[in-house]
């Protein structure tokens, strides 16, 4: 039998001083109340009661065991109602991974507008450019960009990782823009040493399908060499989403438009669970409104 529920009905027993009392109270025969209350005294080797033609008292182990079930019935009745609330408003920890550069520049701002939003939840920010087990480590939900191998997880669409090429005016000014990926021989091509080598500098080449550009200035941080492109010094290749505020703002000016990387896919991948609490399911609402 369900010991948890044995408890229920030997407290209900003792409250209500009879097993007649007890099996109202429950919902159960009185026959079934007694075989819960024989079912943990045979657990605990010892009688919970001594029964009379007409009542039943509790035995010195009974009374003090049943105190014990007592707290330990509040107890669960606590996490209970805890669990209910959770589900029902969202709060607690939410654990979350992506790559560096989109997180640190992207996802980051976006954290904060939905901590704003929901006051109870706390967010845990892992930055890291390896796949990393949501399972194994204990995480929440993770952005992942790329073609995603076949799992059980949860893959919610966000929009195609875009590459875009860019340069300030000034840069523009002083070394002419580029019309083809040619061209930027001639030019600084700021290089991010986090590419994989057969994507340094890849563009849609007119007939070889790719060019490489020479570059004095690289950096293991996209942030360092948008402020390089900023400062006038080259050309920079990111992810459009990291450039987008400074196109926008005329401090960029894109370039090579029919030259540019097939946009790569972009997910929002989390577990697959029935049971999901509101803080998950608002935060995956919210990042499909943000970037899907």
């Amino acid at each position: 039998m369900d010991k948890l529920r044995s408890m229920e009905v030997f407290v209900a027993a003792v409250d209500a001083g009879s097993f007649a009392g007890a099996a109202q109270r429950c919902g159960l025969s009185a026959v079934m109340v007694g075989k819960h209350i024989r079912a943990l005294e045979q657990m605990l080797g010892a009688a919970l009661l001594t029964r009379t033609t007409r009542r039943h008292a509790l035995t010195e182990i009974g009374r003090r065991y049943a105190d014990q079930c007592r707290t330990i019935l509040a107890q669960v009745g606590e996490a209970e109602s805890g669990a209910e609330a959770m589900r029902a408003t969202p709060r607690g920890l939410l654990k979350v991974t992506a790559p560096v550069s989109f997180g640190s520049e992207v996802l980051s701002p976006a954290v904060t507008d939905y901590l704003a939003l929901h006051p109870d939840v706390a967010v845990e920010l892992n930055l890291n450019d390896r796949t990393v087990d949501l399972v194994e480590e204990g995480f929440d939900v993770a952005v992942r960009i790329g073609p995603l191998p076949d799992s059980t997880l949860v893959a919610r669409p966000l929009r195609p990782y875009a590459v875009a090429v860019c340069a300030s005016p000034a840069y523009l000014a002083r070394h002419g823009t580029p019309r083809t990926p040619a061209d930027l021989a001639r030019h600084e091509c700021l290089e991010f040493t986090g590419w994989l080598p057969q994507a340094r500098w890849k563009l849609k080449g007119e007939k070889d399908g790719g060019f490489v550009a020479p570059g004095r200035f690289r950096a293991n941080s996209t942030a360092a060499l948008r402020a390089a492109a900023l400062n006038g010094f080259g050309i920079v290749m990111q992810a459009e989403l990291l450039l987008a505020d400074d196109i926008a703002a005329g401090r960029l000016v894109p370039l090579l438009a029919d030259w540019l990387p097939t946009p790569r896919p972009m997910h929002l991948v989390y577990s697959r669970d029935r049971r999901a609490t509101p803080k998950l399911t608002t935060f995956v609402d919210f990042m499909l409104a943000r970037f899907g």
